[in-house]
């Protein structure tokens, strides 16, 4: 049986929040999680966009943003969570996995130690 996008979605939304912590929260509400970094896009005017999870039709997506002006953030990261990379800065998930979710939390604190500099 499936597991349901509801509970990988609560995992990855709490990775997120806890790898993190200087990110303002622009949305948070059933299925969507938004942030976005302390910088001011110079062009938009609003904060620059740090990452998301949303629950997707076929899949939960993770959004890293760092990782489209940063790709190098990505070089290291294992085989399993290459699979998992759609573009430059999603993985999708269907079901938890503890090993990658580890990863992805290593990854998102590297990410956010960049934005903070």
């Amino acid at each position: 049986m499936a597991e349901n996008f509801e509970t990988v979605f609560l995992r990855l939304r709490n990775i997120m929040l806890e790898a993190a912590p200087g990110t303002t929260i622009a949305k948070d509400a059933p299925g969507t999680l938004e942030l976005r970094t302390r910088k001011v896009d110079l062009k938009t005017k609003q904060q620059e966009w740090f990452g998301t999870v949303t629950i997707k039709k076929t899949y939960v997506a993770y959004h890293l943003m760092p990782l489209y002006n940063q790709p190098q953030l990505g070089d290291d990261i294992s085989p399993g969570l290459a699979k998992r990379k759609q573009g430059k800065t999603c993985f999708n998930f269907t079901r938890t996995d503890e090993q990658l979710f580890s990863e992805l939390s290593c990854l998102t604190s590297a990410c956010t130690a960049l934005v903070d500099e």
